[in-house]
């Protein structure tokens, strides 16, 4: 048997999602190799239930998804404890954190591999070869490993394959099942899908580009729009929330899938390019709309050309612009995310892009806006800021959960060489302002009262640019619990 291990990744057990990554891997076992799914977001007591089975059971393999942040807190924590009780059983990482760091991973006594991208083929090819009493894992692709010697090695990279190429994935498998599909603002009973992977941009502030290398490949709308109805007939969804990093990719199939899901009558939100919406046609994002497109996530990560060219974003802020313009009259919300805190010129950056976003609300108030410090992941075309010399990566996954080194994972109080505390305040202190000012849509539990409260408080702030020490905002932000979409899934 082989255990199938998701931590937990969130702290609100109404944000628990499908954990597709498991059930992309659970899909290939199919009829190959009996399997159980252990969900850290579901049971209670997952290291009791991981227990359980092992001693029912001969293990063969430990596979552990694994992204950075509380999923890997919750792995060390998991895989200790059963590496403890049974040194003998594999223990096998995949996902981003062991994809980004497999040297980190690898620094451990309780990670024996790890799967590095898009992990399906090598995960089985990994299965067959350990069976043998002395695997050979150097013509192996995608893996990395420890080798007689306590050597680091790393495989030659394996391509992508399309989602398409592999089978449905089990959701009759998990535990559970009705307990993924939550409510949100899109609907009562939201799932997730992923219909492609990776994307073809090698963005340099983007942690994709370190898995996927610039590439993609996705499933057929056909294909998508089938496993919709079946999630609609078996689960009676009425939204579905894509992760793809690029959801419209090709305008033949976006439209093709539009046509195919409207008679679903789904809410949907995914992630596109804006440079790449910008050429669809007025038929095209009508049919959209009409097949229920209700949010898009945008990156337009600056409103500074020159930033944007040192990213590799190819992309203008002119271009951000003018979609928030168009989007408007068909009633698709554009979401976009900027990464502020250039670390050449932080300040600056940052008065830039506080300027741009005031511009991006006048062309379209109902434009959402996401806040993000910059902090870089390793890229393979250097880190964007020339910082590749002025950080450091922990070389353990226990230093990765140091308060330090976890704070700069998710994002809430990054320690950064580069950053003045002063600019740093400041950046907080604009997302306060605009966060209050215009409270997302997204927040289907806070009350209209507490809108206007938070709207009444900030706008007088927002209205003369004074951002600088919003106490008052904070106050009001821990007593009403407004939703922060940056931290918070739908």
């Amino acid at each position: 048997m082989i255990l199938l291990l998701h931590p937990r990744t969130v702290t609100r057990l109404k944000n628990r999602r499908m954990p597709l990554s498991i059930l992309s891997i659970a899909a290939i076992l199919e009829g190959r190799y009996e399997y159980q799914i252990v969900d850290g977001n579901i049971d209670l007591d997952p290291s009791a239930t991981l227990r359980h089975f092992a001693r029912e059971n001969r293990i063969e393999a430990l596979a552990v998804s694994v992204m950075p942040g509380p999923q890997m807190v919750h792995a060390i924590e998991l895989c200790k404890t059963f590496r403890a009780e049974f040194p003998k059983v594999p223990i096998i990482w995949g996902g981003y954190f062991a994809s980004l760091y497999p040297d980190a991973a690898l620094n451990t006594s309780y990670v024996d591999y790890v799967i590095r991208g898009q992990g399906e083929e090598s995960f089985l090819e990994l299965l067959s070869a350990i069976e043998t009493p002395r695997p050979d894992l150097r013509n192996l692709q995608g893996i990395s490993y420890r080798d007689q010697f306590g050597l680091r090695v790393h495989t030659q990279d394996r391509g992508i394959r399309s989602p398409g190429d592999f089978p449905w994935m089990p959701y009759h498998r998990l535990p559970h099942a009705e307990k993924y599909l939550t409510r949100t603002y899109l609907g009562s009973r939201t799932a997730v899908h992923q219909a492609s992977y990776g994307c073809p941009f090698r963005c340099k502030f983007c942690g994709v580009a370190g898995v996927a290398h610039g590439r993609q490949k996705c499933e057929s709308p056909e294909r998508t729009a089938q496993i919709l109805t079946h999630l609609q007939k078996q689960y009676a969804i009425d939204a579905v929330q894509f992760y793809d990093n690029n959801f419209f990719l090709r305008e033949s199939d976006s439209r093709e899938l539009a046509d195919r899901i409207t008679p679903l009558k789904l809410n949907w939100w995914c992630e596109g390019r804006i440079d790449i919406l910008l050429r669809y046609s007025d038929e095209t994002l009508r049919a959209l709309k009409r097949s229920g497109c209700t949010m898009i996530f945008l990156g337009a990560e600056s409103g500074s050309d020159e930033m944007l060219e040192q990213m590799e974003k190819q992309l203008t802020s002119a271009q951000t612009l003018d979609l928030a313009k168009r989007l408007r009259p068909f009633g698709i919300v554009p979401e976009f995310s900027f990464v502020i805190g250039n670390p050449q010129e932080p300040q600056k950056d940052l008065d830039i892009n506080m300027q741009f976003i005031r511009r991006l609300k006048q062309a379209n108030r109902d434009a959402e806006i996401i806040i993000q410090h910059y902090t870089p992941t390793p890229h393979p075309d250097g880190m964007y800021g020339e910082i590749d010399d002025k950080l450091q990566f922990p070389k353990t996954p226990e230093e990765w959960a140091t308060p330090r080194w976890y704070n700069f994972t998710v994002r809430s109080e990054p320690s950064l060489p580069w950053l003045p505390r002063r600019t740093k305040r400041l950046i907080d202190a604009f997302e306060t302002v605009l966060a209050c000012r215009w409270p997302t849509m997204q927040d289907i539990n806070l009350p209209r009262a507490a809108r206007t409260m938070l709207k009444a408080l900030s706008s007088w702030r927002y209205a003369l640019g004074v951002y600088s020490w919003p106490v008052e905002l904070g106050l009001a932000q821990k007593l009403l619990r407004p939703r922060n979409p940056k931290v918070e899934s739908l």
